[in-house]
């Protein structure tokens, strides 16, 4: 049997599942009576203090400033919440809830009251929040905190989805795979699959109930699909890919140290895309040249509390000292749209990815962009640094945030911390970006096109609807065309330019990008040496003749039939 889902990374993976179910005993709805009381209060107590012993415990091997940590304090953050304790005190001793029961009907109300702020990220969290009851609930009825702790070789944990603490417990090392029934390629869990390399399936249209634990599994990331127990015929097609892939890995990792250019010689530099120190920490192993796109918000996602100038600064120099004289590109906080921070209170918008997001957030909040900008500020005398902002539409936005650079710099002045010299630059993402770029080159040393956010306000298509990123793809003519209007106004005024969205990360389009006339691709740190590989199988002149051709075509299938072709 085989079943469709969406990669999430890549890779062929054999194993046994290991099928991951919620706890389904019938919870006791009886009234407990008044003398026993105190008994369940002390099991909630003891199932309480084991799991937040085992968080605490998984968190003790995690880089503070990474976003797996982060993401586990949150968990951490809620089980140790004085308030939350009370509730479910409350419900024990008022209601004579049993304490399963307690926990049952205590976190069901946090998470309605996440789903019922209208906010997809904060409906994802209230996922989290059930899922991490549930955990509590099995606590309680088993005495053990997980079953994901130990795990027999060559593992392909299927559940309907982990939390960020669950994926914690994993050992890695028996790991072979993952398939989740929820989630998307932007959910938590698939960004933590992402960052370990793991072949992950979400979105997986399988019956839990239908697999048994051991039975052997196929994950097939090329084509998205979970094969159960897969006949000698697919097991040897799957191995046959699996050997390729391997292979492949092995033959790329000669390009590690490999100029990042053209056959003949014509230079690109080649960044990568991170959200926490881990993966600027992967940067050597795989020849990048240093980063092109720091996404700041991870910081504030999943936090309680915001992290102040200090801790930010910190943040920032423990970047540069990784990099060691190699280039960060820090964009400015990116919040908004799917990316909101429960430490700040965000209003509801009917429509948040055409609402207050990006630099329209953080100019909206001055104090908020103030802290960041000191910070940045003061990083750039330990090392080269870029600041680039987003969602920057009018050449008003642009002076604006530049008077706050200003400011910040006369008050480090006056508060004798100094502060270093930084380029300046603006993501590229909307078409009005494109139309009004004229007015504001001359006031940038840099542009990144952002391609994510350009195709789906170009386009008119959520970037988050499977069905309409089916029919309307990264590549279009539409965005070749933007990206080439791009690139030339750029380049009149001297002004280098950047591509740091999805596309980047996409080898079929390297060529093309490079024959348009990017100067620089900033793509994800797994992507980095297959795109150094295949941008050495062209010339310079292939790659223009190739950009020339692609952009009097008007059809994506067209456009699409020509990438594939010249790739394969």
């Amino acid at each position: 049997m085989r079943i469709k889902g969406i990669a999430v990374a890549g890779g062929i993976a054999f194993g046994q599942a290991i099928v991951v179910t919620p706890y389904h005993s019938q919870l006791d709805y009886h009234l407990i009576p008044p003398a026993q009381l105190g008994i369940e209060q002390a099991r909630l107590d003891k199932a309480l203090a084991s799991l937040i012993q085992q968080i605490k415990h998984s968190a003790q091997h995690l880089d503070p400033n990474s976003e797996h940590y982060q993401l586990i304090e949150a968990d951490l953050l809620l089980l140790e919440d004085a308030d939350l304790q009370a509730e479910l005190r409350a419900a024990i001793t008022e209601q004579q809830f049993s304490a399963a029961l307690a926990v049952e009907h205590t976190f069901a109300k946090q998470a309605q009251a996440l789903q019922a702020m209208d906010s997809p990220y904060l409906a994802s969290r209230s996922d989290d929040i059930l899922a991490l009851g549930q955990r509590v609930i099995t606590t309680l009825l088993t005495g053990k905190c997980s079953t994901l702790t130990e795990l027999p070789r060559n593992s392909i944990v299927i559940a309907k989805d982990i939390t960020p603490a669950e994926f914690a417990l994993l050992p890695l090392e028996n790991l072979a795979g993952l398939v989740l029934q929820t989630g998307g390629i932007t959910s938590h869990s698939a960004i933590l699959a992402r960052s370990f390399d793991i072949p992950t399936l979400v979105g997986c249209e399988c019956n839990l109930n239908d697999i048994v634990d051991g039975t052997p599994v196929a994950i097939d990331t090329l084509n998205g699909l979970l094969f159960i127990d897969p006949d000698a015929e697919q097991v040897a097609r799957l191995t046959l890919a699996q050997q390729q892939t391997l292979l492949r890995k092995t033959e790329l990792l000669k390009f590690k140290d490999h100029p990042t250019q053209t056959s003949d010689g014509h230079p690109i530099a080649l960044l990568a895309n991170v959200g926490c120190i881990s993966e600027i920490n992967h940067l050597s192993s795989v020849g990048g040249e240093g980063v092109g796109l720091f996404r700041t918000e991870f910081m504030l996602m999943n936090r309680q509390q915001l992290p102040d100038e200090q801790q930010q600064y910190q943040l920032y120099c423990d970047a540069l000292q990784l990099l060691n004289g190699r280039i960060l590109t820090i964009r400015t906080i990116d919040i908004g749209a799917d990316k909101e921070v429960p430490a700040l209170a965000m209003p509801v918008e009917e429509n948040p990815a055409l609402g207050l997001r990006g630099v329209r957030y953080t100019l909206a909040h001055p104090q908020l962009f103030c802290v960041q900008l000191k910070a940045i500020l003061r990083a750039a005398n330990q090392g080269p640094i870029r600041l680039m902002f987003p969602m920057v539409n009018q050449v008003e936005e642009l002076e604006t945030i530049l008077a706050l650079i200003e400011q910040c710099k006369a008050e480090l002045i006056e508060q004798e911390k100094g502060y270093g010299p930084l380029s300046m630059g603006i993501v590229v993402e909307t078409p009005a970006a494109v139309l009004n770029l004229a007015s504001m080159l001359p006031l940038l040393d840099f542009i990144s096109i952002g391609t994510n956010d350009l195709t789906q306000y170009t386009m008119a298509a959520d970037r988050g609807n499977p069905e309409l990123i089916k029919r309307y793809p990264v590549l279009s003519p539409a965005l070749i065309k933007l990206i080439s209007q791009t690139i030339n106004q750029a380049h009149a005024a001297k002004v280098t330019v950047s591509l740091c969205g999805e596309l980047a990360s996409n080898p079929r389009a390297t060529a093309l990008l490079v024959g348009l006339g990017i100067d620089e691709l900033s793509v994800s740190v797994a992507a980095l040496l297959e795109i150094k590989q295949e941008l050495s199988r062209w010339t310079y002149i292939e790659c223009v003749e190739l950009a020339q051709h692609a952009k009097v075509i008007s059809r994506i299938e067209t456009l699409n039939e020509l990438l594939t072709c010249c790739h394969s």
